[in-house]
């Protein structure tokens, strides 16, 4: 008997001494990111017992998770575990185990052997004291910086590996370890609302599983069916169907040939997910970024973090560049986030390049499908079952990207069938995440010049890729990611309609309270990725510089601007808001240095200018911040024509002006909070000395004084939208009400902005973009201030009149009479003059 205690303890040593061993080299090759970074986040009690749950047990991950316990200072999951209810030969468990040598099966089992002693235990002796904390150990997840597709082939996913995969994977893929630890479960929590041992038991191998699934899932995306059988599941589905014998019975055709049309489109649509080529792209773009960037920053993605695992995910970027795609996408895989599945036009589904795409997770649809209920339906199914199948999504609810570096008015098609999908099957709460996106160069800035100058956009071709060479000569800046307050649509849908559990699926085709429902979803979007801005040093310089007549300041004056500017805009609009840290003068310099500038000597003092090219670009990042200066800008307009203006006037001009700059610039106070918003900028300038109390009048600054100049050059920043609207205005006075149509006024109004621009300012192709000049039309008939004429005609009343009298505040009587000099009658052939006039 003692020898066979003595060969027991010789064995044992021997295992722990190949364990010891193992670990060690493993320490000496294996990298791992953890999650928490934190462990004190975890909150685990030193006092108490600490047992380890792992997903599988694969003997790496047990080493792994060893050398990760010395580090932190936790108990070791290989020593036993003794309390004076229960004694077990070892700390840790294993949901699932896999049988076999080469070939590994899973076992038949529902539970571990070891979580049902300590659950036993737990009922039958009053074990309460100790901690379950569940680890996940995923081995070649976490993003590295050596370039290798051999680390690809052997990286994690859903599939079960031999032990020859295994190590392979570790060899390859040792120093990309993924460790996450989830939230300890403490088996006093278990007990109250225990019922029996066994019930427990399953309970709690439920939230055990539910939980490593979750964190596989965010982490590699989730277990993602073959692209083929979701074009069959898709042609299955009853809605789909239904298009199908519609289709045939309008066409006249068989449903055969119906089906084929439906299953065509299916195929049109669908991504062809492959995470081996999200790896090998990250890869590609890593090298990408560095190139042409100076670095990617991001904003308040922590906040995010925690919430995302308990919602399906619906990204809402702003639209800037066709960088967006692969950025985001680039910014949560390297956080632990597998990539969405990203919309795109179809203009994208070109030879090649639409195959990548989809193998990155892209999802192609036409621009409009409205006359095409079939494809209509195919398009909605699909959306429908990526979100049952919890795959993240992301679309641009702006429909195309910005050419005027504003957000444009948001379309809500994407919207209403993620709405609606989630109504049919509301398995998991919907999160809206809006994401700001933010560059200093954009490689894009000489097209949008041209299509905003009236030149025909280029379609996008495989040539087009010959551009990259250009761009990689070339430094961008830095690239800023801010992520936004999420809208959660359950909150939403509460609000809107309080029943929607119970018959939120009524087989209603569209009812009445989603259009808007669905108008304010797009409003708050767009409202909360404006509120996550960051204003980098090219946005600092944009707004100082082009608020001047020649796009010139002596350089003390700007650097007083940019630290006022700086002021301004880190109060009160948004705790989300961030502003650069570098001083007005370290953003010259930067500036200078990127080219966006340039400094000319003077015995006088230096002056720091930008050229009418670069001029002409910076309005697109004058524009991407101009929302956070709206009101404090129009307050200083206020003071441009007028040495004092009285309160009650500013106020009542604010309350008439507020609605039309709200729905432009989409801030974020209602017409209720105004005037508490108002009171604080105006404070704001009273401490920086531009304006002063007067009793019940506000004064600006002495003339002459240099308070008085930063002023106007604040005011300058919202005076062209003011023209605009002005413009606007004066087009249907000169014509009459009920003279032109809404399409004719749009037209005139950017003719006439096109020969302003060119007579009376550098001539700025975004100051004559229709789509402005479309959302100021919209908010006039909104408010009932145009109305149609039985022909369709646009009438107007005295209230326009007012319109063009409060003008004269703001606008000086030179500006004001240059525009009604150039204001035309309507045009005989609009679109001649219109190719004259560009």
């Amino acid at each position: 008997m003692s020898s066979f205690f003595q060969t027991n303890r010789m064995v044992q040593g021997l295992i722990r001494f190949w364990r010891s061993l193992l670990r060690r080299i493993l320490h000496w090759w294996v990298r791992t990111t953890e999650v928490p970074d934190d462990p004190n986040e975890l909150k685990l009690d030193p006092e108490k017992p600490v047992f380890y749950v792992l997903e599988s047990y694969a003997l790496t991950n047990l080493l792994i998770l060893e050398q990760l316990c010395r580090k932190n200072g936790w108990p070791s999951p290989t020593e036993s575990l003794e309390t004076p209810e229960i004694r077990l030969h070892r700390s840790y468990g294993a949901l699932k185990r896999f049988r076999g040598l080469f070939f590994r099966r899973l076992t038949n089992r529902r539970h571990s052997e070891m979580l049902k002693q300590l659950v036993g235990a737990a009922h039958e002796q009053g074990l309460k004291d100790v901690q379950i904390l569940p680890v996940s150990v995923l081995i070649g997840r976490a993003p590295d910086t050596e370039d290798s597709i051999f680390k690809i082939l052997f990286s994690e996913n859903w599939d079960v590996g031999g032990r020859l995969k295994r190590f392979f994977s570790t060899v390859i893929n040792g120093r990309a370890t993924f460790v996450h630890f989830g939230q300890p479960i403490t088996l006093a929590r278990l007990l109250e609302t225990s019922q029996d041992s066994s019930r427990d038991l399953r309970r709690l191998s439920r939230v055990l599983r539910v939980h490593f699934k979750r964190v596989r899932t965010a982490a590699i995306g989730p277990d993602r069916s073959h692209r083929r059988t979701l074009v069959e599941r898709i042609l299955r589905a009853e809605g789909v169907q239904q298009a199908i014998e519609a289709k045939a019975r309008r066409d006249d055709i068989s449903q055969d040939k119906a089906r084929a049309i439906a299953r065509k489109y299916a195929w049109e649509i669908s991504a062809h997910y492959s995470y081996s080529f999200v790896r090998i792209a990250e890869i590609l773009l890593t090298w990408f970024w560095n190139r042409i960037y100076r670095g990617i920053k991001v904003y308040h993605f922590s906040g995010f973090r925690e919430m995302a695992p308990d919602h399906e995910v619906i990204y809402v970027p702003c639209h800037r560049s066709h960088i967006d795609y692969m950025l985001l996408s680039y910014i949560l895989y390297h956080r632990g986030f597998v990539p969405p599945h990203i919309a795109a036009g179809v203009n994208l589904n070109m030879p090649v390049l639409g195959s990548l795409l989809r193998r990155g997770g892209a999802f192609f649809l036409r621009r409009s499908f409205r006359s095409q209920p079939l494809y209509a339906a195919v398009f909605s199914e699909y959306v429908s079952q990526n979100i049952t199948r919890g795959i993240a999504l992301e679309y641009f609810i702006e429909g195309t990207r910005s050419r005027t570096g504003r957000l444009l008015p948001p379309k809500g098609g994407m919207l209403t069938m993620t709405i609606r999908s989630f109504l049919k099957n509301p398995r998991r709460p919907i999160m809206f995440q809006p994401v700001y996106i933010g560059y200093e160069r954009l490689a894009e800035g000489n097209a949008y010049i041209s299509e905003l100058s009236g030149h025909a956009k280029k379609p996008e071709s495989l040539s087009d890729l010959r551009n990259v060479i250009n761009i990689l000569r070339k430094n961008y800046g830095e690239v800023h990611v801010s992520f936004g307050e999420p809208v959660m649509l359950n909150h939403l849908l509460g609000e809107h309609h309080p029943d929607w559990m119970e018959n939120g699926n009524s087989g209603q085709e569209k009812p009445s309270w989603l259009p808007p429902m669905v108008d304010e979803l797009a409003q708050r979007l767009m409202v909360n990725i404006n509120s996550a801005a960051h204003v980098n040093p090219i946005n600092l310089l944009a707004c100082a510089l082009l608020a001047t007549r020649k796009q010139a300041m002596d350089e003390r004056d700007l650097i007083v601007l940019l630290g006022l500017y700086k002021d301004l805009l880190s109060d009160n609009y948004s705790a989300r808001i961030t502003v650069t840290d570098r001083t007005p003068r370290q953003i010259i310099d930067y500036g200078l240095e990127i080219g966006v500038i340039q400094r000319r000597h003077h015995r006088l003092g230096d002056i720091i200018q930008t050229d009418q090219n670069n001029a002409v670009l910076l309005t697109y990042f004058r524009n991407n911040v101009s929302h956070l200066l709206a009101l404090p800008s129009w307050i200083a307009c206020c003071f441009i024509n007028n040495q004092r203006v009285r309160k009650v006037r500013i106020r009542r001009l604010s309350e008439a002006i507020y609605p039309f700059i709200r729905k432009e610039l989409f801030l974020p106070w209602s017409e209720d909070e105004l005037a508490d918003v108002l009171q604080h900028y105006t404070r704001v300038l009273i401490r920086t000395g531009m304006l002063r109390s007067a009793g019940d009048s506000l004064q600006r600054a002495p003339g002459g004084s240099n308070e008085a100049w930063y002023l106007r050059l604040l005011g300058n920043a919202l005076l062209q939208t003011f023209e605009r609207y002005y413009i606007t205005i004066a087009v249907l006075a000169k014509n009459g009400s009920g003279k032109l149509s809404r399409n004719q006024l749009e037209q005139l109004c950017m003719l006439t902005a096109q020969r302003i621009s060119i007579l009376h300012e550098f001539d700025a192709p975004e100051f004559s973009d229709k789509t402005l000049f479309r959302q100021f039309i919209d908010s006039l008939q909104a408010l009932d201030v145009l109305g149609r004429s039985e022909e369709g005609n646009l009438t107007f009343d005295q209230r326009l009149e007012r319109f063009a009298t409060d003008a004269k505040l703001i606008l000086g009587k030179e500006l004001r009479h240059g525009i009604i000099q150039v204001t035309p009658k309507l045009l005989g052939n609009t679109d001649e003059d219109e190719g004259q006039a560009a």
